[in-house]
This record gives C-alpha cells, structure tokens and sequence, in this order.
C-alpha cells in the first residue's frame, strides 16, 4: 500500500451564520497517510491560501483527543469512521486512493453554524452552567481518606466524566438529543458523595436548560453511543432519568 493517495474533498463552505451554505469540491494529491484528519485540512488551506482563496475555518485545540473541540461529520458519521476516536485522532490511512470525502458541520438547531465547519455550541456550556457548584465546607482541610467512596462507584463517576462535551451525540442523533452528555454531567456528580448536597436541583436545572435549548427527545437507538469519541454509556440516560423522576417527588 502506497503512503501516499489522492482524494477528493467536498466540504461545507458557509461565509457567515446568516448566509446560506454549500459544498465546494477540492482536490488534494500526494496526501500521506501517516497525517491526521486535521493536518490534511492544514495541506488544503495552505494550498487554499496559496491560490488567494478564503481557507477553511474548522473548530481544533489540543489535537490530542482531549478538547472536544475538533467534532465534524465526515461521509455522514460523527468524527468519522473509526469508533472511540476524534476527527483529530483519525488518519488519513484510514481512506484509500481516489476517495471522495464529505465534510460537513454538526447538523442540529442547538448548534447553528457560525462558518464552515465551525458551529456553536454555547448550549452545552450553558446546560453545565445551570448545575450550579459543588458545596464546599471551609475549615481545617479533609483528609484525603475520610469521604470513603466505593470502587464501583468511583470508576462508574471516572467513566461518566470521560465526557469531552463534543457534541458527536447531538449530531448522530435523528432528534439531536443531548440527552447523553447531559445525563454523562449528572451521574459523574450523582454517583459521588461530594454531590450530594445539590443532587437535586442539579437534575432539575440541567434538564430543564437542556429542554430550553431546543434539544430533541432520546430516541432510544443508541446511536449516540455509538458516535461517542469517549464510548460514554447510555446507561447514564436511564440513571439520569431516575435522578430526575426522584429529584421531582422529592422537590415538591
């Protein structure tokens, strides 16, 4: 197998959030296969660049599969085609010679496109915002033994706090559900006891915002966790829905 291929990128330009979109077609020759997704996109903007043409604007940061910044559909699926990854985790040996790729931004009303790839999602920030804080008790500091935590429930908070809040889940759901980050937010801090004190009002708010954000409703089909970079559980969503129905008995 060759290190190098040619491929064909249709990729969503879009000027502004207000103008209407469309793909354009380019072209890219001798692409090696040991570059990431991402670097391929720095290749075409250079050569973008080069010609006096606008370059692509796509959403990167730590470009090591931490951020969660880096989310774009690629041939219809989140981050692309391998599972448990992120698109800057995804390489270009992945794709064979004489490929067309189609790149394109999440696709939900809660994230509108602000420029080519690039899309908001200020949602999620304000979902996590309306959790509220963690009490925190002053005076002399706790030992780091004295809040006992079962195993079971330490790993099942670490896995839930995997989340990087990237939106894949939104974006491979037909409904544009948020239902698995949000219920990935409430179990890390449900399952812990120093979230205890707000358990309540947590579910309630964050539900309720995710509601007012125009979130779609689970679609059961999983898809979302399928989509996930960070293989999140959708057991989360059924523990997320007996905090809820609890934190409402209990709230009134």
């Amino acid at each position: 197998m060759s290190d190098f291929i040619n491929v064909t990128l249709r990729i969503w330009r879009q000027p502004n959030a207000s103008a209407a979109g469309e793909f354009r077609t380019y072209r890219l020759s001798g692409v090696s296969t040991h570059m990431s997704f991402l670097e391929m996109l720095d290749v075409l903007n250079e050569q973008l660049m080069q010609d006096g043409e606008e370059p692509v604007a796509f959403d990167h940061d730590c470009r090591e599969g931490i951020c969660g910044t880096c989310g774009v559909m690629i041939n219809g699926q989140a981050h692309g085609p391998d599972s448990g990854t992120t698109t800057c985790q995804l390489h270009m040996r992945r794709f064979r010679d004489g490929d067309t790729i189609v790149i394109e931004p999440w696709r939900a009303n809660s994230f509108p496109v602000l420029k080519d790839l690039v899309v908001d999602r200020a949602a999620f920030d304000r979902i996590i915002e309306s959790g509220g804080y963690v009490s925190v008790n002053t005076g002399n500091p706790q030992d780091a033994n004295g809040t006992l935590v079962p195993r079971h429930k330490a790993e099942s908070a670490m896995d839930s706090a995997a989340c990087i809040g990237c939106g894949a889940c939104v974006a491979a759901c037909k409904n544009a559900s948020a239902m698995l980050f949000v219920s990935a937010k409430v179990s890390h801090l449900a399952e812990l006891p120093q979230g205890q004190p707000e358990r309540d009002q947590r579910v309630l708010s964050m539900v309720a915002q995710m509601d007012a954000e125009g979130f779609g409703a689970c679609t059961n089909t999983n898809e979302c966790e399928a989509a996930c970079p960070k293989e999140i559980s959708v057991s989360n969503i059924a523990r997320m829905n007996r905090e809820y129905f609890r934190a409402s008995l209990t709230s009134k």
